[in-house]
């Protein structure tokens, strides 16, 4: 049996962030994938390209500190 073949990606270019640090692309997928999942629904697949950014440009550690703000409401961001 052959082994399954693995594609990778990472987030595509944003020109909203041409050339800067990508802390902040980072963080506004964070917020546009939440904003996203709070008009259509959770699970919308539209929502998926911010999810598919932020995973693939954030930290870890970033993003289950967030969703830990977010659950106390202590969250920075406006979602």
């Amino acid at each position: 049996m052959a082994p399954k073949e693995i594609k990778l990606e990472t987030a595509p270019f944003d020109p909203r962030f041409p050339n800067t640090n990508q802390t902040l692309y980072c963080y506004q997928s964070y917020i546009d994938f939440h904003r996203c999942e709070k008009v259509k629904g959770q699970g919308a697949e539209v929502c998926a390209y911010f999810k598919k950014c932020y995973t693939a440009m954030c930290p870890n550690a970033w993003v289950e500190k967030w969703d830990g703000q977010r659950e106390t409401g202590n969250f920075a961001g406006r979602i």
